[in-house]
């Protein structure tokens, strides 16, 4: 058989950096798929943390991750690109001028970000430091004409079956100390669940082991409800869909909370939950008082603190009755 040799025809490719966590890459969702449909020809890569990889898939907007990451939240240094520009770049990381030079250093055709002084040819709208999150992103993506709604956020449902269906879900790590409410009010906060007939489990990340070992001992959970060392998305995403409900600061898994439907109570401290909190919608409780702090601060943040163990299990007692099969109701 003679090979065919037709040239195919290269898809034009989109790229978007959003180098960050978890959490950023979840409210990072509704642009992305406001891009997905705006440009459904285009090949839209995305440059992030490798491990998000699993994440990007699960939005159903992302064709390939693009491994890309910086100490904290820093603009990555470069970016693996390879063979022609991007034919349209989207800067979903900050307000420049470091991401924007980063992708501007690839010579896309179009860059999609916000205006800054520093780049005074870069015609893009304003930059709003109290917006919050999703609607930043969603805002940047109308100005250029791309009809974007924040609420475009829900993960489908996993199929990986949850680890600890109906329990309910704490996690005391963050990314920074000011942000990390105390250890023995999670465990005060277990111990009240426990009478309230509820199972109680906890997760950490793969640098947070003595941090959960410390809430486990203190709220005397078995091995079989402590889930530490970063569990696989997969498997996170599950217990967490399934849950009864989660409690955590102002991190990754309450915005995969968000994304699952599941029941939420977040805790704020540094930054106010009208920047990073969840969307209206009373199976989320964002529990703040102000005012706001320094979000990288070596010690919990006094807001934090104002936060006591009574005010969390009453907005447990507050959440709406749990919906669905497993639960009894429709």
């Amino acid at each position: 058989m003679t090979p065919d040799r037709t040239a195919q025809p290269v898809r034009p490719r989109l790229l978007v950096l959003r180098a960050l966590g978890l959490g950023d890459l979840l409210a990072g969702v509704p642009a992305l798929r406001a891009l997905r449909r705006a440009h459904p020809e285009y090949e839209l890569v995305l440059a992030a943390p490798a491990e998000l990889a699993p994440v990007a898939e699960a939005t159903g907007a992302v064709d390939r991750l693009l491994p890309a990451s910086a100490p904290g939240r820093a603009v990555p240094r470069t970016l693996d690109w390879t063979g022609p520009p991007p034919d349209i770049a989207v800067d979903l990381h900050g307000n420049g001028p470091p991401s924007h030079r980063l992708l501007l250093a690839l010579r896309p055709l179009k860059l999609l970000a916000f205006a800054h002084p520093d780049l005074p040819g870069l015609d893009g709208p304003p930059w709003y430091p109290e917006e919050h999150e999703r609607d930043r992103w969603c805002r940047l993506l109308r100005a250029y004409g791309i009809d974007a709604d924040p609420g475009d956020l829900l993960l489908p449902r996993p199929r990986t079956a949850s680890p600890a269906p109906g329990a309910v879900v704490l996690h005391p790590g963050a990314g920074s100390p000011a942000r990390c409410w105390p250890v023995e009010r999670y465990a005060a906060v277990a111990a009240g669940l426990r009478d309230r007939g509820l199972r109680t489990v906890v997760t950490g990340g793969p640098a947070e082991g003595d941090l959960v070992a410390r809430l486990a001992k203190q709220a005397g959970l078995p091995d079989t409800d402590v889930f530490a060392g970063g569990l696989p998305f997969a498997r996170l995403s599950a217990l967490v869909a399934d849950a009864y409900a989660v409690i955590s600061g102002d991190t990754g898994i309450a915005h995969l909370a968000v994304a699952h439907g599941t029941r939420s109570v977040t805790l704020f401290g540094p930054v106010a939950p009208s920047r990073w909190g969840p969307p209206p919608d009373p199976r989320h409780r964002a529990l703040w008082h102000g005012p706001e702090g320094d979000p990288h601060g070596r010690r919990p943040d006094p807001a934090l603190l104002r936060i006591t163990a009574e005010d969390v299990l009453g907005a447990v007692d507050g959440l709406p009755a749990p919906r669905g099969p497993r639960w009894g109701s429709a």
